[in-house]
Formats: C-alpha cells, structure tokens, sequence
C-alpha cells in the first residue's frame, strides 16, 4: 500500500510538471483570446514555434490583436521578425495605430525602420500630431553700430517622418537658427532697428530653409526675448588705443636706447681721440731732443718757442673769466 502511494505520488507529480510544461508551450489562454478577437493563431506553428524560436507569444499576439482590431494589416511573420531584429514591437504597433488615427501616411516597413535605427517611432508619431517647441539658448550677436544684441528663440517643430531616418536632429535645427540670428542681426545697420522689429529676425532666418536635411519640418520661428548687451565697438576701439599705446612706448624707448648707444658710442670716439692728442703731446719733447741733437733747433729758438707758448696761455687764462660773464 505504501509502495502504490509512493508511485502515486511520482505519478502525480510528473503529470503536474507535464501540465506546465504544456501550458508553457501552448499558452492556451492566449489562444482563446486571440480566437474570440478574430486572429487566427495556430497552436503548434505559431506559439508553440515562438517559444522554440526565444520569442514572447504574448508580445507577438497581444499586438496584432490590438492591430487588427484598429484595422491594420499585419502578421505575426512581420512582428515577430522585427522582435528578433531587436526592436520593440510594442511602439511599432502603437505609433502604426495613432498613425491610421491622424491619417498619417505611415506603413509598417518604416515604422520598424524608425525604431532599429534608434528612434523613437511614437514621440515621432506624437511630435507629427502635436508639434513640440524648442527654445534656443542665449544667442548674442553684433549690430553694424557695435552694440551687442542677446536674443531667445522660440522654435515650433513637427517631426517628418519621410526624413527621419538618417535626418538630423534637434541639435542641428538649434545650430542653424543661432547662426542665422546672427548673421541677421549683424546685417543690421543699428541695434535700435531690430530692438523695433524683432519679428524681422525671425522672418529672415524662416526663409533660409534651415530644416533641409533635418527630421523636422520648421513651423515657425519667434523671438521672445531681445536684450542689449556689451558696446563691442567701445571695447575694441579702447583695446586699439592701449594697443596703439603700448606700440608707441615701445617704440620711443627704441628711440631712447639708440640715442644712449649713439652718446655712448660719441663719448667712446672723443675718449680715443684725447688719447690720441695725449700720445702726440708725448711725443713733442722726444722731437725737440732730437732736433737739438742734429741741429735743426737751437736755443733762441727754443726760448722763442716757450715765450709764444706762455704768451697764449696768458691769453686764454685773461679770456676765460669774459667768457663765464657772458654766460
């Protein structure tokens, strides 16, 4: 008796682990649900398949449930490859959905394109229904009259899904309006003209065509704020004169050190030439020896020769206190 109970157990127990392992397999909830939806599933081939294949029956089947009543096409072949791909069933099916309800042309070839390729497929859906608005940062530019002008835009953007794949993004459309308020208020003649008529900025930069090549298509551009900024042309004009400044002082202490150098150099010659004058008056007395040795000078001669000399040092000794009256 014990021995049948103990089969009886084992018996028990394996027809309850053969019962979730059909349940596993043969998701029959999901079955009956998709049949009294109107989808046709197949037990073996389809969820029994998809549980061989890795891929969740209840994903797979709860979307194209959700399609088919919304009126889409769709196939578990399509859904279930686009899951295997990596991409998420879920958003596909239900931007395909919102879609048909926008009457947004939007197949399902482009959705799973949108969203393997790192998009995200409903915001797109949702930004093609209701735009989004993008704010710029500060974005400072210079009028012809050197005042600085500091501006925020406002920009009013619905996707395109035609360019989503491989358009670029928010980034880009806040690249080029920055850079065409720019250009715009630097083609101003005076910062009084734009403080005026600030809707011109925007008019200008929404006839460039700035969303070419982007995922969006631009509504509308508005200026929602313009504030004076720094006079750049009082600025650089004051940078010029200290720079014109420091040019000149650099240039009158080359001027000053040339000069010293020329003194210097002037002071050096003379210092040579008494020098010169020094060595010749030391040579007078050797001459003078030698000219009485040969005969060529004789006393008288000498004597004359020292009262001239004493003559004109008593001149210039009587000349030398007129000449300090005088100054």
């Amino acid at each position: 008796m014990e021995a049948l109970t103990g089969v009886s157990i084992v018996i028990i127990i394996a027809a309850v682990f053969a019962l979730i392992m059909i349940f596993y397999f043969v998701p029959i909830g999901l079955y009956i649900t998709a049949y009294f939806s109107g989808v046709k599933v197949r037990i073996f081939k389809d969820l029994i398949g998809m549980r061989l294949r890795k891929v969740s029956p209840q994903v797979i089947v709860r979307n194209l449930i959700a399609a088919t009543k919304a009126g889409l096409q769709l196939n578990i072949s399509m859904l279930e490859a686009h899951f295997l791909a990596g991409g998420n069933v879920t958003k596909v099916v239900t931007s395909l959905i919102s879609a048909n309800k926008a009457n947004l042309d939007l197949g399902f070839s482009k959705a799973a394109a949108i969203d393997l390729a790192g998009r995200d497929v409903l915001e797109a859906v949702r930004m093609s229904v209701n735009p989004k608005v993008i704010e710029t940062p500060i974005v400072a530019g210079v009028a012809k009259d050197g005042i600085q002008l500091k501006a925020i835009a406002r920009i009013t953007v619905r996707t395109n899904l035609e360019r989503l794949v491989g358009g670029a993004g928010e980034a880009t459309i806040l690249a080029r309006v920055g850079e065409g308020i720019v250009t715009t208020i630097g083609s101003s003649n005076s910062h009084k003209d734009v403080l005026e008529t600030p809707d011109s900025i925007s008019k200008v930069v929404l006839k460039k065509g700035l969303d070419a090549g982007t995922a969006f298509e631009i509504l509308s551009i508005d200026i929602a704020d313009v504030d004076v900024g720094t006079n750049i042309g009082a600025v650089l004009q004051a940078n010029q004169a200290e720079a014109d400044l420091k040019v000149a002082r650099a240039k009158a202490e080359e001027r000053r050190a040339a000069a010293v150098a020329l003194e210097q150099e002037m002071n050096a010659e003379v210092a040579r030439m008494r020098a010169k004058v020094v060595e010749a008056e030391s040579e007078i007395p050797k001459a003078m020896a030698e000219a009485f040795r040969k005969g060529n000078l004789g006393v008288m001669d000498y004597y004359n020769l020292r009262n001239v000399q004493a003559d004109t040092d008593m001149r210039s000794s009587i000349a030398k206190p007129e000449e300090k009256k005088d100054k």
